[in-house]
C-alpha cells in the first residue's frame, strides 16, 4: 500500500533534535505536513531550516526524535525515502561539462526512463524553464540564474510524492520565479507534497497552504498566512521617524518591531483613539519628526514580531 492509503501525513516529525558540536540546531521539533499541500518554512539565518531538510532527505542523521517521509521512517528506511522524494538544495547540482540538455537527459536515464522518453522529457522541462535556446550549450557557460533553472528542471524529471525545495527561487528573475510558482501550484494540485524554505515572504504568502516559523531550532508559530497575520493584529501602525535616536526610543517605549532603517511597526486596531494614544506617547517623550501610515499586516510583520529580525537566507 502507498503512504496515501496508510498515513494522514506526507511528512511527520516528532521531537526531532540535531546538534552540531555544542550548538543545538533543532530542539525537539514537531511538525506535520498533509499530503498534496505546500508547506513553507521561514526562519532567520541559523534557525535550522536547511539542517531540517537535510535530515528529511537522508543527507544528515538526526540525534533524536522520529522523522517520516511518505510513510517511511527516515532513519530505518532511507532508500524508500529516497525513492519517494526529489530535492533542490541551495547550491545548484549540475554538471558544468555537459550541456543543459545532457544534464536533464542524464537524470532522466538514471531515473529509469527509456532513451526516447528521456529525450522528450528533457525537451519538455527545458521549454518549461525557458532554456531550450541554450539547451546545447555547456552548463558551465550558463549564468547563475540559468543554472538554477536547469537544476530545478532536473529535479522534476520524475514527479515525486514529496518535493523539497530549499530556497528554490534565489537568484531567479521575476519571470522565472513566477514560472516556478505556477509549476509548484500544478504539482500540488496533482497530489505532490511540497516543503519549501524561502527568504521571500511574498512567496510563502502566495504558495503555502500552511507556514511554519522556525527560530532557535523550535517552531515558534504555525498556521495559514491569514492566521499568522491575525496574531500581529488587525492592522499595523507604521511610524517613520527621522531621528535614529528617536526611533530607538520609540521602539522601546511602544514595544515595537523594526521595519527598515527608519521605521517601526506597532500593532493597532486602526481606530483614531489608538493612533492618537500612540502619538501622544511620542509627544510626551519629545519624539518628533514622525510620519504615520496604517496598513494590513504582512508576513514581514509576523516574522519581525516572532523573531525580532528580518528574514534571511536559510542556514
Amino acid at each position: 500500500m502507498t503512504y496515501t492509503e496508510t498515513s494522514l501525513s506526507a511528512i511527520r516529525v516528532v521531537g526531532l533534535t540535531k546538534r552540531w558540536g555544542e550548538r543545538t540546531v533543532l530542539d525537539g521539533l514537531d511538525l506535520t505536513v498533509a499530503p498534496g499541500s505546500v508547506y513553507a518554512l521561514l526562519g532567520p539565518n541559523g534557525a535550522g531550516k536547511s539542517t531540517f531538510i537535510r535530515i528529511l532527505t537522508t543527507l544528515a542523521p538526526a540525534d533524536g526524535g522520529v522523522a517520516e517521509v511518505a510513510g517511511h521512517d527516515v532513519a530505518a528506511h532511507p532508500d524508500a525515502v529516497r525513492r519517494s522524494i526529489s530535492v533542490t538544495g541551495q547550491e545548484t547540482a549540475v554538471d558544468e561539462l555537459l550541456t543543459g540538455r545532457e544534464n536533464v537527459r542524464m537524470i532522466a536515464r538514471v531515473a529509469g526512463l527509456r532513451r526516447r522518453d528521456a529525450e522528450a522529457r528533457a525537451d519538455e522541462l527545458l521549454a518549461q524553464f525557458d532554456l531550450l535556446d541554450a539547451a546545447d550549450q555547456r552548463a558551465g557557460s550558463y549564468s547563475g540564474g540559468m543554472r538554477r533553472r536547469l537544476d530545478l528542471a532536473a529535479s522534476l524529471v520524475v514527479i515525486p510524492a514529496v518535493l523539497f525545495l530549499d530556497e528554490p527561487t534565489t537568484g531567479l528573475d521575476t519571470r522565472s520565479r513566477q514560472t516556478l510558482w505556477r509549476r509548484i501550484e500544478e504539482l500540488a494540485a496533482a497530489g505532490t507534497t511540497i516543503l519549501l524554505t524561502t527568504q521571500y515572504l511574498e512567496e510563502a504568502d502566495e504558495l503555502a497552504d500552511r507556514i511554519g516559523v522556525l527560530d532557535g531550532g523550535r517552531l515558534v508559530a504555525e498556521g495559514t498566512a491569514a492566521e499568522l497575520k491575525a496574531r500581529v493584529g488587525t492592522e499595523v501602525l507604521e511610524l517613520t521617524i527621522g531621528c535614529a535616536a528617536g526611533r530607538d526610543r520609540a521602539a522601546q517605549l511602544l514595544d515595537a518591531t523594526p521595519a527598515g532603517p527608519d521605521a517601526i511597526h506597532v500593532p493597532t486596531d486602526g481606530s483614531a483613539d489608538h493612533v492618537r494614544h500612540v502619538l501622544d506617547q511620542l509627544a510626551d517623550h519629545h519624539i518628533g519628526d514622525v510620519r504615520v501610515a496604517v496598513h494590513a499586516p504582512t508576513l514581514d510583520d509576523v516574522f519581525l514580531a516572532l523573531t525580532g529580525g528580518p528574514v534571511e537566507v536559510a542556514a
